[in-house]
């Protein structure tokens, strides 16, 4: 089971090396520093695993705030906080509309271009102890596939990208499911956090080179996918959950017709 560290002056040195340690195992951290910027590169390197943190140790008033988030951070649906999963909207969906935004009036007046959108396999299912990043993922899916219908006519096409795992630095694969984890121990749900954590230690990593490279095939296509898997460790998964979607509203279709009739007798 992965461990959740909390690492003060995490910027140079000492400090910075334990923190690319536990990350390189695929342990979450709680990175702090007068600077965040200085955390920039093991956010890109590490994502949801890192969680980089503004202190100064000599603040105790920030030191209690800071860890108290770091606890937070790292928690199941149950134990969020409201805060948490707005931090999680506003960079997963509201950072990318912004984005959009900014973009999308000069690409519909050059009447090209091409929207590379960085979602997740995490878009398109659900596991136990990702709430908030799975609820900012699936809403970028949707916002996507409406964008892509919007903009079609402008000659500008929309691509959402869906990684599986892909190795870091170390080559390993990171957890999908990084912010779902807490520092303390919690009976409720340390089953699941063992079960998580041993899954996602045992799907293949991808490499970031190749998915480079793949990128570039991407853009060159002339009919590139609205949608593309990154990586083969979640097709498996991914498939069964698609096709029990599929049975489970075939199972239900006649309550389905049923709830339908009720609803225009009920008009009438």
């Amino acid at each position: 089971m992965s461990k959740v560290w909390f690492v003060t002056g995490s910027s140079r040195s000492l400090g910075r090396n334990f923190v690319e340690a536990a990350l390189s195992r695929g342990d979450k951290v709680a990175a702090t520093a007068r600077n965040t910027a200085s955390l920039d590169e093991l956010v890109a390197a590490y994502g949801e695993a890192v969680l980089p943190l503004e202190l100064d140790v000599t603040d105790k008033a920030a030191v209690f705030e800071s860890v108290k988030r770091a606890k937070e951070h790292f928690g199941a649906i149950e134990e969020l906080t409201e805060q948490q999963l707005r931090d999680q909207l506003e960079t997963n969906l509201f950072g990318a509309v912004w984005m959009i935004q900014a973009a999308l009036p000069h690409l519909r007046e050059q009447g090209s271009g091409h929207i590379i959108q960085l979602s997740s396999a995490a878009g398109l299912m659900a596991m136990p102890l990702g709430g908030a990043y799975h609820a900012s993922k699936w809403a970028l899916e949707g916002l996507n596939e409406a964008l892509a219908q919007e903009v079609a006519d402008f000659g500008v096409k929309v691509t959402v990208v869906e990684p599986g795992g892909f190795a870091t630095r170390d080559g390993k694969n990171p957890d999908p499911l990084a912010n779902g984890h807490m520092a303390e121990a919690n009976p409720v749900y340390d089953g699941l956090r063992r079960h998580i954590a041993g899954f996602a230690g045992r799907q293949p990593a991808g490499g970031s080179a190749a998915a480079a490279q793949a990128l570039l095939k991407l853009v060159d296509s002339d009919n590139p996918p609205l949608r593309v898997l990154f990586g083969q460790g979640f097709n498996p998964m991914l498939q069964q959950v698609y096709a029990d979607r599929l049975k489970t509203w075939a199972d239900w279709q006649d309550l389905s017709a049923e709830a339908h009739g009720n609803l225009n007798q009920s008009d009438r």
